[in-house]
């Protein structure tokens, strides 16, 4: 039956649940940005507010059975730009819906600005208790480069403040922009590692559709180095970071231990989440005791604010997509954003949820693939794993390994 696969065994209280926040509303677009964020200096955010609480509701609705959140995360756009006492109201709405792990994670994007790092510690009062912040560069050439408000030593300002607050802070790096040296990157990437943090999310610049960058690229622009020297500074990357005690976990995003992004990690593990405000995602299994079966479902809602806002108040909800995957899906989800993590995937797992291998899973494919060095078999613990030159040509490996 499309959308539903047989199960052994199926624990909702075991798998990672989680929320997700969308404030879309920024002062200004980046040109590499292709999230669903909005210029907006003149925000109701009392109409909004009621307006998340209300649909998070809605959202609750469609999980009856579920364990307590063990994430929440304010993403955006800009959430650090929200008031902290309406931050303070959604965390305690979703507490009162939910329930919340006595771990629970609380984190809110940021931008490195003084103002809005004095807006964190009221967030901190409201609950948050760990900071994303969004550096982007230690160079203010480059910060000018990608359209940056703030200047590095407004960034280091900034960190400085958040880190004496809070225990648990990251900040995002991007890398691999135009004629950036190996030279170069390795002292930002140093200078980052020097300052102690447990968490960096390192991202190498990609051209994303619809983005400023790409108009400028399809002029004739050179946006992003090419390809193999990108992939140089990846591995100078991974060989840095390693040496400092915050090895790779995921394809961009390197962790001391236990400092993982226990949120990203439901994505990266095919969690259970709920997304929350305009154009958010939300994936969630369902469990049906009578049948032993689970569907995986998925939902995304109107990216427009005003068009999100009207439909909230029409129908409780802004849900414009809604769809039920069929077990190949699933395992192809579970398989896509599995291989982006450092320990892989659990094919037995992912077999007890949507049935045998070979019904998702090329062989050859994967023969091919292992014998290239790219993937790692090891049938002893049912994993898959991809290499370190794999994680490098994931989309290629994808595209073979999956029926």
């Amino acid at each position: 039956m499309a959308g539903k696969a047989q199960l052994v065994v199926f624990d909702q209280a075991s798998r990672p649940f989680a929320l997700y926040l969308h404030w879309p509303f920024c002062r200004a677009k980046c040109p590499y940005c292709d999230f669903n964020s909005h210029v907006s200096n003149d925000v109701d955010t009392k109409v909004f507010g009621d307006a998340l609480c209300t649909e998070m509701t809605h959202m609750a609705s469609l999980m009856p059975s579920r364990p307590p959140l063990s994430s929440l995360f304010f993403g955006g756009g800009t959430p650090s730009l929200m008031p902290p006492i309406l931050v303070e109201r959604l965390i305690r709405h979703a507490e009162d819906l939910f329930g919340f792990t006595g771990d629970i994670e609380i984190t809110a994007e940021a931008n490195p600005t003084s103002v809005e790092a004095d807006a964190m510690l009221g967030f901190q009062k409201a609950g948050v208790n760990r900071v994303s912040m969004g550096v982007q560069s230690l160079d203010d050439a480059s910060l000018k480069f990608l359209g940056r408000e703030h200047s590095a030593v407004d960034a280091l300002h900034a960190l400085d403040k958040i880190n004496k607050a809070f225990d648990r802070v990251s900040i995002d790096l991007i890398y691999a922009l135009p004629d950036q040296s190996p030279r170069a990157w390795q002292a930002m990437l140093g200078q980052a590692l020097s300052l102690g943090l447990g968490h960096l999310s390192l991202y190498q610049l990609t051209i994303e559709a619809g983005t400023i960058f790409q108009t400028r690229q399809r002029r004739g622009e050179i946006m992003a180095l090419d390809d193999d020297r990108a992939a140089d500074l990846y591995e100078m990357t991974q060989q840095m970071t390693h040496a400092a005690g915050l090895p790779a976990y995921e394809i961009s995003n390197h962790a001391a231990p236990g400092q993982e992004c226990w949120h990203n990690l439901t994505y990266w593990q095919a969690g259970d989440w709920l997304g929350v405000g305009p154009g958010a995602h939300g994936r969630f299994a369902l469990f049906d005791p009578a049948e032993n079966l689970a569907t995986r479902n998925a939902t995304v809602t109107r990216r427009s604010p005003a068009g999100w806002l009207g439909a909230v108040a029409a129908k409780g909800h802004g849900i414009d997509e809604a769809q039920i995957d069929s077990p190949a899906d699933w395992a192809s989800e579970m398989v896509m954003m599995g291989l982006r993590l450092t320990n892989g995937i659990d094919l037995g797992v992912i077999e007890n949820l949507c049935g045998p291998c070979d019904d998702w899973l090329d062989a050859d494919g994967v023969e091919q693939a292992i014998a290239a060095g790219w993937l790692r078999h090891m049938p002893n613990q049912s994993r898959l794993i991809a290499s370190d030159d794999g994680r490098l040509r994931l989309n290629h490996i994808l595209s073979t390994i999956l029926r």
